[in-house]
């Protein structure tokens, strides 16, 4: 989005401001054993910056690599501000600006110096002063564009486990990874079913005396191959550019088709699903109990093994999987409750590891306001999936839940461009789409039934059945929508 604007608009001033201290994001934050894409990185990687490692499934290190390389190549690590956490933005019709209020907050110097100075990324001067508290400044922009994904950084979500104060072992958070947890040898319990739950369990296993995937509910699990297949004809007579396009959409339609596939016929996915487990896991595995789960593909996210390391980790005996609830801590681990049959019993345990998922944040937790007045992002809808009706000047950057986030966000940065070129042809100082006079029957913005999506729908905009109010769940069709539609029409005011 950044690389994009800073590109298009040269002549135009633009800062990026990050609560943290470090450049990254999703990829710096989480440093858990085995932390990798859930989606392919041929889609997931920049379309102005293609990915040409032959790993199609990469470690987050060299995410977090590719992403810094990138800003630096592109200029957006100079306009990168750290350690501002943007609090409120009120926008002024008089004035036609957003005011922003930002707390600046002071980098402590030994994450600065191990996460930042290391990759030469810049940093704003006021955060290499020391020690200092927070302060609280406001900035103006014409334009404010809220990037931060949907989930909260500061906390992961744990539910309340009976007991967990006589568990005599370590618990602990992926999303806050302590760096001197050593499970060799020792006895692990993962608490989840998600791709967090899946990425873990193989990559501990490595080490561990035993992991245990303690589920409440079974996961569709899918492998795929880490690093990408080429037919040798392309890698003979294709330009390096065309080979990235060819091999990006081919990622793009072979995930469309699954998800289409999933959708229209969802039993036919299950047996093709459930063959490929089985296939993968030796003779008498109870596969009903552990990989059938009882909603249809994609109504959650599809979680997928490189290389099936989840099936080789339970095959070699290094991992097993219990499905059953939580019951209560016990000193020595987790008492599960015995359900549909089962004997309850405590599963032994030396470190518990709680994969149970995120916490919802919109836009960072800024509020927003429209000439004083607040603005519930519950109750508006979004134009287009990525502006709010009747908020001027603002966008938001929320990607796909079925393919991988950056196609949306590059059809976002896209749009915009295009919505701001023709703003400044035409003089217009703000634009705003207008909230349809009939709304009719609304959707979820995230159209998910997971556990995460449920616990946070209540702060989410909505959306309508049709366009322009309707986020599909469909590259191409949202690229005909997105980067070749009229600026004008379905509903967009403009003024000065």
């Amino acid at each position: 989005m950044a690389a994009r604007l800073l590109r298009d608009f040269p002549g135009r001033t633009l800062a990026v401001v990050e609560a943290r201290h470090a450049m990254g994001g999703t990829w710096d934050l989480f440093r858990y054993p085995g932390v990798r894409s859930d989606s392919d990185m041929f889609t997931l990687g920049y379309a102005d910056r293609p990915w040409r490692d032959r790993r199609s499934i990469a470690p987050g290190e060299a995410i977090r690599d590719y992403v810094r390389d990138t800003a630096d190549e592109s200029g957006v690590a100079d306009v990168v501000r750290y350690g501002h956490r943007v609090v409120s933005a009120d926008w002024s019709s008089a004035e036609a600006l957003w005011t922003v209020t930002v707390d600046v907050e002071a980098a402590d110097r030994a994450e600065a110096d191990a996460r930042v100075d290391d990759r030469a990324a810049t940093v704003d001067a006021t955060d290499r002063l020391g020690p200092a508290a927070p302060r609280r400044v406001t900035v103006t922009c014409g334009v404010l564009v809220a990037c931060s994904g949907y989930y909260r950084y500061d906390e992961g979500y744990t539910p309340v486990f009976t007991g967990q104060d006589d568990f005599t072992g370590r618990v602990v958070h992926p999303q806050h990874w302590p760096d001197d947890l050593d499970v060799t040898g020792r006895r692990v319990v993962v608490i989840g079913s998600g791709a967090t739950a899946i990425t873990l369990v193989p990559a501990l296993a490595e080490r561990a005396e035993h992991v245990t995937m303690l589920q409440r509910s079974p996961t569709y699990v899918l492998s795929l191959p880490s690093r990408r297949r080429r037919p040798r004809l392309w890698r003979r007579l294709l330009p390096v550019g065309i080979d990235d396009a060819l091999t990006r959409w081919r990622s793009i339609g072979m995930a469309l088709l699954s998800y289409q596939a999933s959708r229209r016929s969802p039993a036919r996915m299950k047996a093709f699903l459930r063959s490929g487990v089985e296939r993968r896991l030796p003779e008498g595995f109870d596969v009903d109990r552990h990989f059938q789960p009882s909603y249809d593909p994609w109504d959650q996210r599809l979680c997928i093994t490189p290389d099936g390391a989840l099936f080789a980790a339970l095959r070699a005996g290094t991992a097993s999987i219990v499905t059953d609830g939580v019951e209560r801590f016990v000193p020595e681990g987790v008492r599960v409750e015995g359900r549909d049959g089962q004997e309850a019993r405590v599963v032994p345990a030396d470190v518990v590891v709680t994969a149970t998922g995120l916490n919802l944040l919109l836009f960072g937790g800024m509020r927003l306001s429209v000439d004083g007045a607040p603005v519930d992002p519950a109750t508006k809808l979004t134009y287009k999936g990525f502006m709010l009706a009747d908020v001027p000047n603002f966008a938001f950057a929320i990607g796909y839940t079925n393919a991988s986030w950056t196609l949306k966000i590059d059809l976002v940065g896209r749009y915009l461009s295009r919505l701001l070129r023709h703003m400044d042809r035409r003089g217009w100082r703000w634009a705003a789409p207008s909230s349809p006079t009939r709304e009719g029957r609304t959707m979820p913005l995230i159209d998910l039934s997971s556990g995460y999506v449920a616990r946070g729908r209540h702060l989410l905009p909505r959306q309508g059945v049709r366009a322009p109010w309707r986020m599909h769940q469909n590259y191409p069709r949202d690229v005909l929508s997105m980067r070749f539609s009229s600026l004008t029409r379905d509903g967009m005011r403009f003024g000065r």
